[in-house]
C-alpha cells in the first residue's frame, strides 16, 4: 500500500463539543488494508494534461490539494467513514499512463466495497473513473449497464487526434461499444454558446439525454429526465464538472461559465441520484486554484464532495 500523505488533514478542533463537534480533518485516515467497507475514499488526479491538449487554462492540477483544503474543516455529519488515498500524478505529457494508474486504484477500491471520490484535475479524470468501474464490473461478467452523469457545461464528445479533456465521453462510447456494452449518458446544464453543431449532432447519434443550462432555472425540469435516465441502468457513475456552475460561483475552472447552473438547482438533482443507491463512484473535475477567487471554487467542491458522501452514508454503498 503506497504511502499517503496526511499533512493536509489538519485544523480546527471543537474539544468541548465532543463527537458532535468533529471535522473532515479528524476522521480521516490514510487507505490502508484495515480501510472498513462502506468508506468513502478520497483520491486526488493531479493532472491537466488533457487540459493542456485540449488548449484550455492549466492549473487543474493543483486542484486536489485545493479541495482538501476546503473539506478539511467541514462538519461530519453522515459519513464517518472516510479515508484518503492519496494522489495520481501526471509525469509531463503522459495522460494515459496517468488515466490507467487512476483506474486500476479505483477497480481496487470497488472491489473492496468502498465507494470513491476523485478530487480533479481535468476532465480527463472521467475516462479513468469509468475506466476503474468498468474493470471492476466486468469481472463479474454480462453486459452491465453503467448511466454515465454529467454535470457539465460540455458534452466533452469531442473527436481528436489525441485523448484531452474534452473526449472522455466519446472515449466511454467507444470502450462501451467493444465490451459491447450498452452506452447511456446523461448531461445536465449544457450550454449552447460552448458546443459546437457537430457534438450535439453526436450527442443525438449517440442517443445521449442532455438539458441545456437555460431550461435549469429551477430543478424540476431535469428532475423527471433524470429520474427516468436512472431507473433504466443498473449502476450510475457520477461526475460534476465545476464549470457547469455560473462563473461568479465557480471562478476556478479552464472555462468559466458565462450563464451556468446554480447550486439550488444541482444540489438536489445530486442528491435524488445518490439516494438511488446506484452510485458506485463519483468525481469532481476541472479544480483549477490558478484562477479561483476567495477559495471559491475549492468551498463549493468541498461542500459538493461532502453533499456526496453524506447521501452516500445514508444509501449504503452496494
Amino acid at each position: 500500500m503506497t504511502s499517503v500523505d496526511m499533512s493536509a488533514w489538519q485544523g480546527r478542533i471543537d474539544a468541548a463539543e465532543g463527537v458532535l463537534g468533529r471535522r473532515w480533518h479528524q476522521l480521516m485516515r490514510p487507505l490502508d488494508a484495515a480501510t472498513a467497507a462502506g468508506s468513502v475514499v478520497v483520491n486526488g488526479f493531479a493532472c491537466d494534461a488533457g487540459v493542456a491538449r485540449n488548449q484550455g487554462r492549466i492549473g487543474a492540477a493543483a486542484g486536489p490539494a485545493a479541495i482538501r483544503q476546503a473539506l478539511r474543516n467541514l462538519p461530519v455529519h453522515e459519513c464517518e467513514r472516510l479515508a484518503d488515498a492519496g494522489d495520481v500524478g501526471c509525469v509531463g505529457d503522459e495522460l494515459e499512463a496517468a488515466q490507467a494508474e487512476l483506474g486500476g486504484r479505483i477497480a481496487g477500491q470497488l472491489q473492496r466495497g468502498l465507494f470513491p471520490v476523485t478530487l480533479g484535475g481535468g476532465h480527463e479524470v472521467a475516462f479513468a473513473s469509468f475506466t476503474g468501474l468498468a474493470t471492476q464490473l466486468a469481472r463479474q461478467g454480462g453486459a452491465p449497464v453503467v448511466g454515465v452523469v454529467n454535470f457539465d457545461a460540455h458534452f466533452d464528445l469531442r473527436r481528436a487526434d489525441r485523448p484531452n479533456s474534452g473526449t472522455p465521453f466519446l472515449q466511454i462510447a467507444d470502450d462501451c461499444e467493444q465490451r459491447c456494452w450498452p452506452f447511456r449518458y446523461c448531461c445536465l446544464g449544457v450550454s449552447r454558446y460552448a458546443n459546437t453543431r457537430a457534438l450535439f449532432e453526436r450527442a443525438r447519434q449517440l442517443d445521449v439525454v442532455w438539458m441545456l443550462d437555460e431550461d435549469m432555472d429551477a430543478a424540476e425540469p431535469a428532475a423527471g429526465a433524470l429520474a427516468g435516465f436512472v431507473a433504466e441502468v443498473e449502476h450510475v457513475y457520477l461526475t460534476i464538472c465545476l464549470d457547469a456552475l455560473p462563473a461568479a460561483i465557480a471562478p476556478g475552472v479552464s472555462s468559466p461559465a458565462a450563464r451556468g447552473v446554480g447550486l439550488p438547482v444541482i444540489e438536489p438533482l445530486v442528491e435524488s441520484v445518490i439516494a438511488s443507491g446506484k452510485v458506485r463512484l463519483a468525481d469532481i473535475a476541472e479544480m483549477n486554484p490558478r484562477f479561483d477567487l476567495d477559495h471559491r471554487t475549492a468551498a463549493v467542491a468541498a461542500r459538493l464532495v461532502a453533499r456526496i458522501a453524506n447521501g452516500v452514508a445514508r444509501a449504503g454503498v452496494r
